[in-house]
C-alpha cells in the first residue's frame, strides 16, 4: 500500500497524509452516516478544559466555542465498521507497525461553524497511554480542511522527544492534558491541509494541534487508533478492552488469560 519513501516519510516527521483513502463514493457514504450519527449520538459542549482556552480564545470567542464529539463509531454503524477495517487502510497501518495490526478506537471530533474548538499542542498518549510508540493515529476526513477551519497541524520530527509531561492539573481541579502553551506554540508547527477522502497519519508521541474554526461550516473529522497488538495499554480510553484484529494475528503472551466472556 504504502512507498518505502512514505514509510521513511512518517518515520522521519512523525506525520503523512494519504490522499483518496477512501473514494468519493465510500466518503459520501461514510458523510450521510456521520451525520445520522450526530443527530442521535453526538454530544456538543465546550470540549476540552484548561488555561490553554484563554491563550487560544479572547473572552467573547471563549463563551461561544464548541466540540460536537463520540466515540467508537464502528458500534453504531455498519458504514464506518467498514471503514475502520477497511483493507487498503489496514494495509497502510500494517506498513508502519508491522505484522499485526489492532484497531483500539475511534473518535468523533466536529468544530462547528464560526467557533469551533481549537486544540491545543499535545501528544495522544496522556488520553490513551501504552507501553510504547507502536500506535498510530489516523484522522479520516469528511471535508477539506485549510487554516480557515482548523487543519491538523503537526511540530515536525516531535515524535522522537518521546512521553512529555502534560499539564493536567489546575489549582480549579483536573484539566484535559496539554503542553505549556508559552513552550508549544502552534506558530511552529507545519499544517497539514487535507481533502475529503484523505487520511493523516501521525504518531501517538507527535505534538499536533490545530486553530478555531472561523467558517460557516462545520469541520468534520474521524480520529482512529492502531496499535501493535503487543503493545500494553497502561490506562485511558478503552483500557484493558481488546481491540479488533484488522491485519495478521493476536500472539499470546505468556499467562495472558483468554477475553472475559461475561
Amino acid at each position: 500500500m504504502l512507498t518505502q519513501e512514505q514509510i521513511a516519510y512518517y518515520h522521519e516527521h512523525g506525520f503523512l497524509r494519504i490522499p483518496e483513502m477512501f473514494t468519493p463514493e465510500e466518503t459520501d457514504e461514510l458523510s450521510d452516516e456521520l451525520d445520522r450519527l450526530v443527530h442521535d449520538w453526538a454530544i456538543t459542549d465546550k470540549g476540552w478544559s484548561g488555561p490553554w482556552r484563554k491563550a487560544y480564545m479572547n473572552a467573547e470567542t471563549e463563551k461561544k466555542s464548541k466540540l460536537t464529539a463520540m466515540h467508537d463509531l464502528q458500534f453504531y454503524s455498519a458504514a464506518w465498521m467498514r471503514a475502520v477495517t477497511h483493507r487498503k487502510l489496514a494495509a497502510a497501518m500494517h506498513d508502519i507497525l508491522g505484522s499485526d495490526v489492532e484497531l483500539h478506537h475511534s473518535t468523533l471530533h466536529i468544530k462547528p461553524p464560526e467557533a469551533g474548538h481549537p486544540f491545543p499542542m499535545h501528544q495522544d498518549y496522556p488520553f490513551y497511554e501504552h507501553e510504547s510508540g507502536a500506535y498510530v493515529d489516523v484522522l479520516v476526513h469528511l471535508d477539506d480542511t485549510s487554516h480557515a477551519n482548523g487543519e491538523i497541524r503537526f511540530l515536525d520530527g516531535s515524535h522522537k522527544l518521546g512521553k512529555l509531561k502534560h499539564i493536567t492539573e489546575t489549582p480549579e481541579g483536573p484539566c484535559s492534558p496539554h503542553l505549556p502553551t508559552d513552550e508549544y506554540r502552534l506558530e511552529d508547527t507545519v499544517p497539514v491541509p487535507a481533502k475529503r477522502g484523505d487520511v493523516v497519519l501521525f504518531n501517538i508521541y507527535t505534538i499536533h494541534g490545530s486553530y478555531i474554526n472561523t467558517t460557516d461550516k462545520a469541520r468534520r473529522l474521524v480520529r482512529v487508533g492502531y496499535r501493535d497488538p503487543q503493545n500494553i495499554q497502561i490506562a485511558g480510553q478503552s483500557c484493558a478492552r481488546p481491540g479488533l484484529i484488522v491485519w495478521g494475528y493476536r500472539d499470546r503472551r505468556e499467562g495472558q488469560p483468554l477475553f472475559r466472556q461475561d
